[in-house]
């Protein structure tokens, strides 16, 4: 479990320095201070590392903000987002239509397949038939709770987290028969010693764009159109100048941006 005191209450930098960021406006990033991985680790000390906060971190740069991460629980991030507690929100959060209700978003930094995992010597398929009679995992006010609420619930008994890792605790436990989330988070999972003992996918799940729209992006306030143009335009200057591509090799052997 994460080590959630060791980063107290205060924000952290995580910014690049140095005098190229020396006029940089501050932006509050709020995020949800448990471990993701490989998008968010925290190391023995709570220093947080990860594919996805060098991301941020390079797009902050490239847009000349001095970015600060503030952690705050999954489902309190888009209420800090309005109330201005927070100024972006850039944890892994789906852009979908339902979410645009309230906020806005830029534009995706990057878009991976929905997974099913669930105890090895069992055989199902992430579908309703497949999962007909078990009990599925998801992790509370995201994308994988709406979506198998949609798809799943007539077949399989929905069981809601906190957090994705106390799913995966669940699972390895045989509390449930399976979880469902992002395949990346999923297959870091599988890859731990933990993971590796108990588990193994059960495929990806149908595509559903109303629900698990087209990728990941920041979350913003609708009003706040000058920060979207700019994280837009250091999105797209990552993508261009090789940035993008020099982190995600660290991480990955394959395309994490998606079509």
């Amino acid at each position: 479990m994460l080590k959630t005191l060791k980063i107290a209450a205060a924000a952290l930098l995580f910014a690049a320095s140095g005098s190229a960021m020396a006029n940089a406006e501050p932006l509050k990033v709020g995020f949800s201070p448990e471990a993701y991985p490989p998008f968010y680790v925290a190391d023995a000390s709570g220093a947080w590392g990860g594919w996805e906060v060098e991301i941020v971190n390079a797009i902050c740069a490239e847009a000349k903000f001095e970015c600060e991460l503030v952690p705050i629980p999954w489902d309190g991030l888009i209420p800090a987002l309005t109330t201005k507690k927070i100024d972006a929100i850039m944890n892994s959060m789906s852009i979908t239509d339902e979410r645009k209700k309230t906020i806005d978003f830029s534009d995706k930094y990057y878009n991976t397949p929905t997974a099913v995992i669930g105890a090895k010597g069992t055989t199902f398929a992430a579908t309703p038939e497949g999962l007909k009679g078990k009990i599925l995992g998801v992790q509370v006010s995201t994308v994988h709770a709406a979506y198998a609420k949609k798809h799943f619930a007539d077949a399989a008994e929905i069981k809601e987290y906190q957090t994705q890792d106390e799913a995966n605790q669940d699972l390895a436990a045989g509390r449930i028969d399976a979880t469902q989330a992002d395949s990346i988070a999923l297959d870091a999972f599988l890859q731990s010693d933990q993971g590796k003992a108990c588990c193994d996918s059960k495929g990806n799940v149908a595509e559903d764009l109303v629900i698990l729209g087209p990728g990941v992006g920041a979350g913003l306030r609708k009003e706040d159109t000058a920060i979207k143009d700019r994280l837009n335009a250091a999105i797209k200057a990552i993508r261009e100048n090789g940035k993008y591509d020099e982190i995600t090799k660290k991480y990955f052997t394959f395309d994490i941006y998606g079509g």
